[in-house]
């Protein structure tokens, strides 16, 4: 129980701005943040709207941000046996102007995004950098809880970050994946798309006896979590969920629990991609599947890529945390291949104890982690 691994700290920003309090105003109020799009031209897409914030930072400002924010709320010294994990694909903005006009490219680089935060918080233990698309930051904190359970490392910062850029709105874009009138709705049976989003999120996790040493508040437990591959395809979820199913089942035995309060899904509002969820979810609960209220956050936030994960634990850290469901915004009708609870339009009063966030991404790779009341 000693090493069980505890939430001490976050820091979080999102298009709606830097902070807690703006993802309560924006995420928890179900008001989506999308808007014309003006850092590039976006004329010879599908979609022009994205939701991006107004500040112009780098990916390596928004870890910094974030990452500062999360260890200062939770006060802990940062060391030797402090590791630094980081979701990203590198900064393609950055990589644009290196190919346009050169200069350095080492900021372009995933790697140099982990070993620039490290040493900006004078973190001197494990350095890694994540790329696995969505799943990036959530299999950052995944990597953070082995280690702290393993008694390799005492204290983890843990983050994720991504803002909108032409390469890979381009990308989504061919792929035919954004939702052509500015709108995203999740389980609905009109869902037509996702809109990306700027988003930067940290945390800092301890285990339990190196918290308890130091007088720290633990927010929450990361009491269980699970990844897996379906390996179905390169970007179509497996239709059955499969990957999904065996992720969050491996993490409801870690944690030693039969059933959740709360699941913010992947929900991305593609047409393959939450009927899977679906069907994955209904797998993994069994007869408890239709009584747990699921939402999706992508509806307010959009899809954030390598941060969903970070970004997303902390979203489901605050309805823990403030005894609140998120809403997925914009839904519209029952789709009957998405029969689940989804807390439409409006935010939900709900004391929880336990619940879950998932997330996936191409290549079929699948992620969940459970937080509960410590």
């Amino acid at each position: 129980m000693n090493r069980a691994v505890q939430v001490t700290g976050f820091g979080v920003r999102t298009a709606f701005g830097p902070g807690a309090e703006q993802v309560r105003r924006g995420v928890f109020a179900g008001v989506p943040a999308f808007a014309p799009v003006t850092r590039f031209d976006t004329g010879p897409y599908r979609s022009q709207v994205a939701a991006v914030g107004a500040d112009s930072l780098s990916v390596a400002d928004a870890l910094a941000e974030t990452a500062v924010a999360a260890v200062g709320m939770a006060g802990v010294p940062v060391g030797d046996r402090t590791a630094v994990f980081v979701g990203t694909g590198g900064d393609f903005a950055a990589l644009t102007r290196y190919w346009r006009t050169g200069g350095d490219a080492a900021p372009t680089v995933p790697a140099w995004q982990a070993e620039a935060l490290a040493v900006r918080l004078g973190a001197r233990g494990p350095r890694l950098a994540f790329t696995s698309a969505c799943v990036a930051s959530a299999a950052a904190i995944i990597h953070a809880c082995r280690m702290i359970t393993a008694g390799r490392i005492d204290v983890a910062v843990c983050a994720g970050a991504y803002l909108v850029e032409e390469d890979n709105f381009a990308k989504f874009n061919s792929g035919r994946a954004l939702s052509r009138d500015g709108r995203v709705r999740p389980f609905s049976a009109d869902r037509s798309g996702l809109l990306l989003g700027d988003g930067a999120a940290a945390v800092v996790l301890e285990s339990r006896s190196h918290a308890g040493a130091r007088g720290a508040t633990a927010l929450a437990d990361v009491a269980g979590w699970g990844d897996a591959s379906d390996a179905h395809h390169i970007a179509k979820p497996h239709p059955g969920g499969t990957g999904l199913t065996r992720a969050l089942t491996a993490a409801l035995r870690r944690a030693d629990a039969s059933g959740l309060d709360y699941i913010n899904a992947h929900g991305t509002a593609t047409p393959l991609n939450d009927s899977a969820e679906t069907r994955g979810l209904s797998a993994a609960l069994g007869d408890r599947a239709g009584m747990v209220p699921v939402s999706s956050t992508k509806s307010t936030t959009g899809h954030l890529l390598e941060a969903s994960g970070a970004v997303e634990f902390v979203i489901t850290l605050l309805a823990l945390l403030d005894g609140v469901l998120p809403p997925t915004a914009g839904f519209s009708r029952p789709d009957p291949d998405c029969d689940i609870d989804c807390v439409p339009d409006a935010p939900r009063p709900a004391g929880i104890r336990r619940a879950a966030t998932i997330n996936a991404a191409f290549g079929g790779a699948n992620t969940a982690l459970i937080l509960e009341h410590p």
